[in-house]
Protein backbone atom coordinates (compact mmCIF):
# COMPACT_ATOMS: atom_id res chain seq x y z
CA UNK A 1 0.00 0.00 0.00
CA UNK A 2 1.35 3.39 -0.94
CA UNK A 3 0.10 5.26 2.12
CA UNK A 4 -0.10 4.37 5.78
CA UNK A 5 -3.70 3.53 6.74
CA UNK A 6 -5.21 5.64 9.47
CA UNK A 7 -8.32 5.37 11.59
CA UNK A 8 -9.06 2.70 14.24
CA UNK A 9 -6.73 -0.25 14.68
CA UNK A 10 -9.51 -2.74 13.87
CA UNK A 11 -11.64 -1.60 10.90
CA UNK A 12 -15.30 -1.05 11.68
CA UNK A 13 -17.38 -4.28 11.56
CA UNK A 14 -14.40 -6.35 10.38
CA UNK A 15 -15.22 -10.05 9.94
CA UNK A 16 -11.91 -11.84 9.39
CA UNK A 17 -9.36 -14.16 10.96
CA UNK A 18 -5.67 -13.71 11.80
CA UNK A 19 -3.48 -16.74 12.45
CA UNK A 20 -0.26 -16.22 14.44
CA UNK A 21 2.60 -18.69 13.93
CA UNK A 22 5.82 -18.42 15.90
CA UNK A 23 8.98 -19.40 14.02
CA UNK A 24 10.66 -22.77 14.50
CA UNK A 25 13.65 -23.42 16.76
CA UNK A 26 16.67 -21.33 15.76
CA UNK A 27 20.33 -22.13 16.35
CA UNK A 28 20.44 -19.57 19.19
CA UNK A 29 17.39 -21.11 20.87
CA UNK A 30 19.03 -24.54 20.61
CA UNK A 31 22.19 -23.11 22.19
CA UNK A 32 20.34 -21.24 24.96
CA UNK A 33 21.36 -17.80 23.73
CA UNK A 34 19.29 -14.62 23.79
CA UNK A 35 18.59 -13.62 20.21
CA UNK A 36 16.32 -10.58 19.87
CA UNK A 37 16.97 -9.20 16.38
CA UNK A 38 20.10 -11.29 15.77
CA UNK A 39 20.03 -13.06 12.40
CA UNK A 40 19.78 -16.73 13.32
CA UNK A 41 18.71 -19.53 10.97
CA UNK A 42 16.45 -22.41 11.88
CA UNK A 43 18.12 -25.42 13.45
CA UNK A 44 17.47 -28.88 11.94
CA UNK A 45 14.72 -29.37 14.55
CA UNK A 46 13.36 -25.92 13.69
CA UNK A 47 13.11 -26.80 10.02
CA UNK A 48 11.14 -29.92 10.92
CA UNK A 49 8.85 -27.85 13.16
CA UNK A 50 8.28 -25.38 10.33
CA UNK A 51 7.41 -28.17 7.89
CA UNK A 52 4.93 -29.69 10.34
CA UNK A 53 3.26 -26.33 10.99
CA UNK A 54 3.19 -25.68 7.25
CA UNK A 55 1.47 -28.99 6.56
CA UNK A 56 -1.13 -28.15 9.21
CA UNK A 57 -1.86 -24.76 7.63
CA UNK A 58 -1.96 -26.18 4.10
CA UNK A 59 -4.85 -28.44 5.15
CA UNK A 60 -6.42 -26.50 8.05
CA UNK A 61 -9.79 -28.24 7.90
CA UNK A 62 -8.49 -31.76 8.31
CA UNK A 63 -9.43 -33.13 11.72
CA UNK A 64 -8.89 -31.60 14.22
CA UNK A 65 -9.77 -28.53 12.16
CA UNK A 66 -8.47 -25.04 12.80
CA UNK A 67 -11.13 -22.32 13.23
CA UNK A 68 -10.32 -20.55 9.96
CA UNK A 69 -12.42 -19.78 6.86
CA UNK A 70 -12.57 -22.20 3.92
CA UNK A 71 -10.86 -19.98 1.37
CA UNK A 72 -7.08 -19.76 1.02
CA UNK A 73 -5.29 -17.27 3.28
CA UNK A 74 -4.98 -13.83 1.70
CA UNK A 75 -1.44 -13.08 2.95
CA UNK A 76 1.50 -14.57 4.76
CA UNK A 77 3.07 -11.60 6.54
CA UNK A 78 6.35 -12.21 8.35
CA UNK A 79 9.17 -10.58 10.27
CA UNK A 80 12.13 -10.09 7.90
CA UNK A 81 14.51 -12.00 10.20
CA UNK A 82 15.91 -15.23 8.79
CA UNK A 83 14.19 -17.64 11.19
CA UNK A 84 10.75 -16.17 10.46
CA UNK A 85 11.44 -15.84 6.74
CA UNK A 86 12.37 -19.53 6.57
CA UNK A 87 9.24 -20.52 8.51
CA UNK A 88 7.00 -18.36 6.29
CA UNK A 89 8.62 -19.87 3.20
CA UNK A 90 7.83 -23.38 4.39
CA UNK A 91 4.18 -22.40 4.92
CA UNK A 92 3.94 -20.76 1.49
CA UNK A 93 5.42 -23.82 -0.24
CA UNK A 94 3.07 -26.18 1.57
CA UNK A 95 -0.01 -24.15 0.63
CA UNK A 96 1.17 -23.86 -2.97
CA UNK A 97 1.74 -27.62 -3.09
CA UNK A 98 -1.72 -28.46 -1.76
CA UNK A 99 -3.24 -28.03 -5.25
CA UNK A 100 -5.00 -24.84 -4.29
CA UNK A 101 -6.19 -22.60 -7.11
CA UNK A 102 -4.79 -19.54 -5.32
CA UNK A 103 -1.77 -18.96 -3.11
CA UNK A 104 -1.24 -16.24 -0.49
CA UNK A 105 0.85 -13.16 -1.07
CA UNK A 106 4.06 -13.39 0.99
CA UNK A 107 5.06 -10.04 2.50
CA UNK A 108 7.82 -9.13 5.00
CA UNK A 109 7.03 -6.32 7.42
CA UNK A 110 9.71 -4.89 9.77
CA UNK A 111 6.97 -3.82 12.19
CA UNK A 112 7.01 -7.42 13.41
CA UNK A 113 10.73 -7.75 14.12
CA UNK A 114 11.43 -9.35 17.49
CA UNK A 115 12.08 -7.06 20.45
CA UNK A 116 15.68 -5.81 20.22
CA UNK A 117 17.73 -7.23 23.09
CA UNK A 118 20.72 -4.91 22.76
CA UNK A 119 23.81 -6.13 24.62
CA UNK A 120 22.12 -9.42 25.49
CA UNK A 121 21.87 -10.65 21.91
CA UNK A 122 24.05 -13.70 21.30
CA UNK A 123 24.94 -14.20 24.96
CA UNK A 124 24.08 -17.38 26.86
CA UNK A 125 21.54 -17.16 29.66
CA UNK A 126 24.13 -17.87 32.37
CA UNK A 127 26.29 -14.90 31.34
CA UNK A 128 23.32 -12.51 31.36
CA UNK A 129 22.35 -13.71 34.83
CA UNK A 130 25.94 -13.16 36.01
CA UNK A 131 26.36 -9.67 34.51
CA UNK A 132 22.83 -8.23 34.61
CA UNK A 133 21.02 -10.41 37.14
CA UNK A 134 19.07 -7.54 38.74
CA UNK A 135 18.03 -6.07 35.38
CA UNK A 136 16.92 -9.48 34.11
CA UNK A 137 14.92 -10.15 37.27
CA UNK A 138 13.17 -6.78 37.00
CA UNK A 139 12.45 -7.36 33.30
CA UNK A 140 10.75 -10.63 34.16
CA UNK A 141 8.71 -9.17 37.03
CA UNK A 142 8.06 -5.56 36.00
CA UNK A 143 8.83 -5.31 32.27
CA UNK A 144 7.96 -1.63 32.02
CA UNK A 145 10.74 -0.73 34.45
CA UNK A 146 13.72 -2.57 32.93
CA UNK A 147 14.84 -4.11 29.64
CA UNK A 148 18.05 -5.21 27.92
CA UNK A 149 20.77 -2.52 27.85
CA UNK A 150 20.70 -0.97 24.39
CA UNK A 151 17.47 -2.81 23.58
CA UNK A 152 13.87 -1.71 23.08
CA UNK A 153 11.38 -0.79 25.77
CA UNK A 154 7.86 -2.19 25.49
CA UNK A 155 6.31 1.19 24.54
CA UNK A 156 8.87 1.48 21.71
CA UNK A 157 7.90 -1.96 20.44
CA UNK A 158 4.18 -1.23 20.58
CA UNK A 159 4.80 1.99 18.62
CA UNK A 160 5.99 -0.05 15.62
CA UNK A 161 3.75 -3.12 16.04
CA UNK A 162 0.51 -1.15 16.02
CA UNK A 163 0.99 0.36 12.52
CA UNK A 164 1.92 -3.11 11.24
CA UNK A 165 -1.29 -4.56 12.64
CA UNK A 166 -3.27 -1.68 11.16
CA UNK A 167 -1.76 -2.36 7.71
CA UNK A 168 -2.53 -6.06 7.96
CA UNK A 169 -6.12 -5.59 9.17
CA UNK A 170 -6.81 -2.87 6.59
CA UNK A 171 -5.87 -5.32 3.82
CA UNK A 172 -8.14 -7.94 5.37
CA UNK A 173 -11.00 -5.43 5.48
CA UNK A 174 -10.51 -4.69 1.78
CA UNK A 175 -10.94 -8.37 1.03
CA UNK A 176 -14.23 -8.82 2.87
CA UNK A 177 -17.79 -7.57 2.84
CA UNK A 178 -19.12 -6.91 6.36
CA UNK A 179 -22.56 -8.37 7.02
CA UNK A 180 -25.09 -5.60 7.74
CA UNK A 181 -26.36 -7.73 10.65
CA UNK A 182 -23.92 -7.88 13.56
CA UNK A 183 -22.64 -11.40 14.12
CA UNK A 184 -23.45 -13.31 17.29
CA UNK A 185 -20.58 -13.16 19.79
CA UNK A 186 -21.50 -16.53 21.36
CA UNK A 187 -20.06 -19.66 19.74
CA UNK A 188 -22.19 -22.71 19.05
CA UNK A 189 -24.95 -21.11 17.00
CA UNK A 190 -25.11 -21.49 13.23
CA UNK A 191 -22.69 -18.88 11.92
CA UNK A 192 -21.06 -19.66 8.54
CA UNK A 193 -17.67 -18.03 8.04
CA UNK A 194 -16.55 -19.79 4.87
CA UNK A 195 -16.31 -16.63 2.78
CA UNK A 196 -14.41 -14.48 5.24
CA UNK A 197 -10.81 -13.39 4.51
CA UNK A 198 -7.93 -14.50 6.70
CA UNK A 199 -4.18 -14.01 6.86
CA UNK A 200 -1.17 -15.64 8.52
CA UNK A 201 1.39 -13.69 10.55
CA UNK A 202 4.73 -15.42 11.20
CA UNK A 203 6.61 -13.76 14.01
CA UNK A 204 8.22 -13.97 17.42
CA UNK A 205 7.25 -14.63 21.03
CA UNK A 206 7.88 -11.08 22.28
CA UNK A 207 6.23 -9.24 19.41
CA UNK A 208 3.22 -11.60 19.52
CA UNK A 209 2.79 -10.77 23.21
CA UNK A 210 2.64 -7.09 22.26
CA UNK A 211 0.26 -7.82 19.37
CA UNK A 212 -2.28 -9.60 21.58
CA UNK A 213 -2.08 -6.98 24.32
CA UNK A 214 -2.72 -4.34 21.65
CA UNK A 215 -5.60 -6.17 19.98
CA UNK A 216 -7.31 -6.83 23.31
CA UNK A 217 -6.57 -3.37 24.73
CA UNK A 218 -4.59 -4.74 27.68
CA UNK A 219 -1.81 -2.81 29.48
CA UNK A 220 1.80 -3.48 28.60
CA UNK A 221 2.42 -4.41 32.24
CA UNK A 222 0.61 -7.69 31.38
CA UNK A 223 3.41 -8.55 28.95
CA UNK A 224 4.03 -12.04 30.37
CA UNK A 225 0.34 -13.06 30.14
CA UNK A 226 0.62 -14.91 26.81
CA UNK A 227 3.08 -17.68 25.91
CA UNK A 228 3.93 -18.87 22.40
CA UNK A 229 5.59 -22.23 21.70
CA UNK A 230 7.98 -22.66 18.81
CA UNK A 231 5.78 -23.14 15.72
CA UNK A 232 2.69 -22.93 17.92
CA UNK A 233 -0.47 -21.71 16.17
CA UNK A 234 -2.89 -19.14 17.62
CA UNK A 235 -6.09 -17.87 16.00
CA UNK A 236 -7.66 -14.44 16.50
CA UNK A 237 -11.09 -13.95 14.95
CA UNK A 238 -12.68 -10.56 14.38
CA UNK A 239 -16.45 -10.60 14.76
CA UNK A 240 -18.12 -7.34 13.76
CA UNK A 241 -14.88 -5.53 14.60
CA UNK A 242 -14.29 -7.24 17.96
CA UNK A 243 -11.18 -9.38 18.48
CA UNK A 244 -11.78 -12.82 20.02
CA UNK A 245 -9.14 -15.45 20.84
CA UNK A 246 -10.43 -18.62 19.15
CA UNK A 247 -7.35 -20.79 19.75
CA UNK A 248 -4.04 -20.27 21.48
CA UNK A 249 -0.68 -21.99 21.21
CA UNK A 250 -1.85 -25.14 19.41
CA UNK A 251 1.03 -27.62 19.07
CA UNK A 252 -0.54 -31.01 18.30
CA UNK A 253 0.89 -30.83 14.76
CA UNK A 254 4.37 -31.11 16.34
CA UNK A 255 3.58 -34.52 17.88
CA UNK A 256 5.65 -36.48 15.30
CA UNK A 257 8.76 -34.51 16.28
CA UNK A 258 8.06 -35.01 19.98
CA UNK A 259 7.58 -38.73 19.36
CA UNK A 260 10.96 -38.88 17.59
CA UNK A 261 12.69 -37.14 20.50
CA UNK A 262 10.98 -39.41 23.02
CA UNK A 263 12.07 -42.49 21.08
CA UNK A 264 15.66 -41.20 20.87
CA UNK A 265 15.75 -40.60 24.64
CA UNK A 266 14.36 -44.07 25.28
CA UNK A 267 16.99 -45.66 23.05
CA UNK A 268 19.75 -43.64 24.73
CA UNK A 269 18.60 -44.80 28.18
CA UNK A 270 18.52 -48.40 26.99
CA UNK A 271 22.08 -48.15 25.67
CA UNK A 272 23.30 -46.62 28.94
CA UNK A 273 21.44 -49.05 31.19
CA UNK A 274 19.78 -46.16 33.04
CA UNK A 275 16.23 -46.54 34.32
Amino acid sequence: MSEEPDGPLVPDRLDATLVLVRHGESTFVAEGRFQGQAETPLSPAGRTQAELAAARLARPHDSPSLPVPLEVAREIVHSPLRRTTETAGAIARAIAGSRREAVPVVRPDPAFLEIAQGEWEGLPHAEIVERWGDVLATWRRRPLEAWAPGGESLPEVRARVEPGLRRLLTILAEGGDPDPVERDQVLGYRDPVSDQPWSILVGHDGVFKIALLTLFDLPLARFWTFSFALCGISVVEFRSGRATLRAHNLTEHLAPLLDERSQALTEARQRSGAL
